[in-house]
């Protein structure tokens, strides 16, 4: 069984026991997604039109951080400019519990 959902602006493919980060959710314990666009237990598959209405998923949070560092280097030629910049995205790391639909 598994199913699509869309959180954070994108769409991640999870099934039961499953952990992944997605965008920073302002959530403690249990979270729900209810943009579930696509479902399927193994023979039976429903797509949504955007989202399915009757399906959610339901995760554990596990944690919170931010993710590696990334550098974001800037320099024009022959002008003496050089701008360095970094940024770390932060992350909700979640395990996905239950798939209902």
């Amino acid at each position: 069984m598994y199913a699509v959902i869309e959180t954070g602006g994108k769409q991640y493919r999870v099934s039961e026991g499953d952990v992944i980060k997605v965008e920073k959710l302002n959530a403690e314990g249990t979270v729900e997604f209810n943009n579930v666009l696509m479902a399927s237990d193994g023979a039976k598959v429903s797509f949504g039109s955007p989202f399915l209405s009757s399906a959610k998923v339901t995760a554990e949070v596990m944690e919170e951080g931010k993710a590696r560092k990334v550098l974001v280097f800037k320099q024009k030629p022959r002008k003496g400019f050089r701008k360095l910049r970094g940024h770390r995205q932060p992350y909700t790391k979640v395990k996905i519990t239950n798939i209902k639909f």
